[in-house]
């Protein structure tokens, strides 16, 4: 099985996630399969603090990929803002 989930990235105050697709075995921030986007919980106004790849997010899906919670909110954010 596959997971989609969030690995951490940044420095110690100032987190960075990237959205990937992983084996849930592997650590949380450790191998993964593929990048699928990043999400900056931090950014400054006028920057970019999401952007996922959602013909890959589906990809994953339709192939039997599950979603963690806090990717599942984050693209029901992306679709969303997208759709307005």
């Amino acid at each position: 099985m596959v997971v989609i989930r969030l690995a951490r990235g940044g420095s110690k105050k100032r987190p960075f996630y990237n959205v990937v697709a992983a084996d849930p075995r592997n650590r949380r921030d450790g191998r993964f399969i593929e990048r699928l986007g990043f999400y900056n919980p931090v950014a400054n106004e006028g920057q970019e603090a999401l952007r996922l790849a959602m013909d890959r997010v589906q990809y994953w899906q339709d192939n039997g990929a599950q979603l963690s919670p806090a990717v599942t909110r984050l693209v029901k954010e992306f679709s969303a803002k997208a759709a307005a």
